[in-house]
């Protein structure tokens, strides 16, 4: 067990991107997610929408990369722990995501759990006109290392 985390309450870190029609394409090609919602601009303009969405799951992605920022400056070459990610809870996508807008991801320390060696952040996405497109809390594990 932890005696202390390398991180605090209120410990806060921004990643921000403008997603790009290759971004989408790419993401799809990897997962196989192919889903008209995001490839298919004819079949989205008859939609709400009027134009292609993003992918709920790349916007996580992005998510994580916000949480490997926060660490960049914790994790050491010698540590006795390492930083694994537990998962996302209470994941919403409030709006959609559309090719050319520009995403800015809010990652906030709000809790640290030194009995389990945890902490609990909480993740606000916004688009380039403020509006929340995505909410998450994401949870944070100290695994022991080996010892050699």
């Amino acid at each position: 067990m932890s005696s202390c985390l390398p991180l605090t309450p209120g410990q806060k870190v921004t990643f921000s991107k403008t997603l790009s029609e290759s971004d989408i394409y790419l993401f799809a090609g990897i997962t196989g997610d192919l889903a008209r919602n995001h490839v298919d601009e004819e079949y989205m303009k008859r939609s709400v929408y009027g134009r292609r969405i993003a992918h709920g799951v790349l916007l996580m992605g992005f998510m994580s990369t916000a949480s490997t920022l926060i660490l960049e400056n914790y994790t050491k070459e010698n540590s006795a722990e390492t930083p694994v990610s537990l998962g996302y809870d209470r994941v919403r996508f409030v709006k959609p995501v559309f090719i050319n807008d520009t995403i800015t991801v809010h990652y906030e320390i709000k809790e640290i759990d030194l009995e389990k060696s945890r902490s609990r952040s909480q993740i606000d996405v916004k688009n380039q006109h403020g509006d929340t497109v995505a909410v998450a809390e994401h949870i944070l594990a100290w695994v022991k290392n080996e010892v050699s």
